[in-house]
């Protein structure tokens, strides 16, 4: 369960209590009105009816100027009120975090900000030792950083919400972040005394169809557990279906001049990336998660389908170069 805070003009009283009627809402209660002559409201609401509460009382609000919805958690609720704990247990079986809470979530792990920089360098060089040193413990340390997961993400959630500002600056941030990688990766093995070609970094320049299934698997369950909050999945997702090892193999294979190792390389980084956002966006668009008015979600179920096509387009494509690379080396 959540509490939703309303800080709005006095003469949404009614409003909102209508509101929390109409969708049965656990409980509300009203603040002291300030000196602005504005009101603090707070509804104890359920996952199960959350975002339909959400919705209804930004329709109400969209004129009013100054109005502001706060979504804050709720560890725990201690009521003799048997029915609300039986409506917690039910909805939680099946509970979905809103969509504001998500594109909130979401938005961050696409910031375009020194700290992503920081986190592709570090990662990098964490991933570029653990290559070279053949140390899976420390490529897995790597994978943990993870810096180019949430773009992905957040890229899937905006062409879901057809959120074209959010789209755009994933597409820098994951295109910035794998030329940093790279580069980084570059200097590494111009610098680094050993051998690049150990068993780490080849298994890193070779695609396959068993890795194609993981990603797409781990694509699904980041989203997944977006949509439920769940988030100690993504853990398991970071590790699963590791973005950062490929890109700093394709700069470690083209220091020492082996493009066929690093091509194999690209190949690899670009299944995984579509496989991600291919299901990643299958899954929010089954769990409906989509812009709020009719008029946003029509737009949005329009281009849903043009990326969807352009997604399997381009996984069809990987596949087909996965199956010639295999039956010509």
């Amino acid at each position: 369960m959540k509490i939703i805070e309303v800080i709005v003009n006095k003469q949404y009283h009614d409003t909102i209590k209508v509101i929390a009627e109409h969708h049965q809402v656990d409980d509300v209660w009203f603040g002291a009105e300030d000196e602005d002559e504005r009101i603090n409201a707070r509804l104890l609401v359920t996952p199960g009816n959350r975002q339909a509460v959400l919705d209804e009382l930004q329709e109400a609000f969209q004129t009013s100027t100054g109005a502001r919805i706060l979504i804050l958690p709720v560890e725990t609720t201690l009521s003799s009120n048997k029915t609300s704990e039986e409506k917690e247990k039910t909805s939680g079986s099946s509970s979905t975090i809103s969509r504001e809470e998500i594109f909130s979530q979401v938005k961050k792990g696409a910031q375009l900000d020194q700290n992503f920089f920081i986190l592709v360098v570090f990662s990098s060089i964490v991933a570029g030792i653990g290559l070279l040193e053949n140390n899976i413990a420390v490529i897995i340390g790597a994978m943990v950083i993870a810096p180019l997961l949430g773009p992905n993400i957040a890229f899937a959630l905006g062409s879901s919400l057809g959120e074209k500002k959010l789209m755009w600056q994933s597409l820098k941030a994951i295109a910035s972040g794998i030329i940093l990688a790279v580069l980084v990766a570059i200097i590494i093995g111009f610098i680094w005394p050993l051998d690049v070609e150990t068993q780490e970094v080849l298994m890193r320049t070779e695609a396959n169809y068993a890795g194609t299934a993981i990603a797409l698997a781990s694509g699904a369950a980041a989203a997944l557990s977006l949509v439920t909050g769940v988030s100690g999945v993504l853990i398991g997702v970071m590790v699963a279906v590791a973005l950062m090892p490929p890109a700093v193999t394709i700069g470690l294979m083209l220091s020492t001049g082996n493009m066929p190792l690093a091509l194999g390389a690209t190949l690899l980084l670009a299944v995984n990336i579509v496989c991600i956002n291919l299901s990643a966006k299958l899954v929010f668009l089954i769990k409906g998660i989509q812009p709020r008015t009719w008029l946003e979600a029509r737009k949005a179920k329009q281009s849903q389908k043009l990326y969807l096509i352009i997604w399997l387009i381009l996984l069809t494509t990987l596949a087909s170069i996965i199956y010639i690379r295999h039956n010509t080396f």
